[in-house]
């Protein structure tokens, strides 16, 4: 199996520290695949500042396939993370940085490349909205965590273009997750994924809904919980349905998600959303 993400990438910068670490949903979900043994690739913009640079270096050194980046003059994005009455708290950040003046516009060959994988996953933070229909059109599966930013309309323009649809659902009851995820699913996405923190994470496939309860541990840090539940999820279904195409959907997803848990439960133990933080 193969994996890309296409979109965003960031440092967190941990004011009350003074220290970055690389981050970003689509960043993200090309590392933690790597973590858990599956080739991948990561397709985003850079800067060409400290921060940049760094992520680069984090990459390469993880093996995680970089080639067909973009790179511009100018600053890379971050996200500010602040300490407050005990937890960590986003104040602030550069709205992508270059990504915003260099979007990511995928011509014919990066769409080529793009169609090598199994699946391309994608976030609301990576500004390419508008790029989904063409990964959509190229046969290639397709995941996008819209996290809490969404509203009715973004979501019935865009889920169209979408196979797995990603959310953060911590702010909602149970009874209005479950109405969200159906909706989400009646627009277009096949397997809609609803994540409550503490309460656990819903999945909806069209026919039943299926609950994982969190694994509990002391948390270092729950950056990135989200991202990681949703990796291993996916790759361990994808993966299911590749060597057993004959299991039940039911007993997949609920496996499925309890790898997400203990994958999840695993990213909480460490600092950033996978380490390698610098002074900044």
């Amino acid at each position: 199996m193969k994996v890309i993400g296409v979109g965003d990438n960031v440092v967190d910068k941990y004011v009350y520290k003074k220290t970055m670490y690389p981050g970003g949903n689509a960043l993200n979900f090309s590392v933690y695949a790597k973590q858990l043994g599956i080739e991948a690739a990561y397709l985003g913009v850079f800067g060409n500042d400290r921060a940049a640079e760094h992520i680069i270096a984090t990459l390469k050194s993880l093996n995680v396939d970089i080639s067909n980046c973009r790179q511009h003059e100018g600053e890379n994005g971050f996200a500010a993370v602040d300490l407050v009455d005990g937890d960590r708290v986003f104040i602030g950040g550069n709205g992508g940085g270059v990504q915003m003046d260099h979007p990511i516009i995928l011509s014919s060959e990066d769409l080529e490349y793009i169609k090598s994988f199994d699946i391309a996953h994608s976030s609301i933070y990576s500004e390419m909205d508008s790029e989904l229909r063409k990964l959509k059109e190229s046969g290639i599966l397709v995941s996008y965590d819209f996290s809490s930013d969404y509203n009715d309309e973004l979501l019935a323009k865009n889920c169209p273009h979408i196979d797995i649809s990603l959310l953060s659902c911590g702010q909602l009851a149970e009874e209005e997750v479950e109405n969200l995820l159906k909706r989400v699913y009646s627009y277009g996405s096949k397997l809609v994924l609803g994540t409550m923190g503490s309460r656990g994470s819903i999945v909806y496939d069209g026919q039943s809904f299926y609950r994982q309860e969190p694994y509990f541990v002391q948390p270092v840090d729950t950056l990135g919980a989200g991202d990681s539940f949703f990796t291993a999820f996916i790759l361990h279904y994808l993966s299911g349905k590749k060597e057993n195409p004959e299991i039940q959907e039911a007993i997949l997803l609920q496996n499925s998600m309890e790898e997400g848990a203990k994958f999840a439960a695993k990213t909480c133990l460490v600092d950033g959303a996978f380490g390698y933080g610098i002074p900044f």
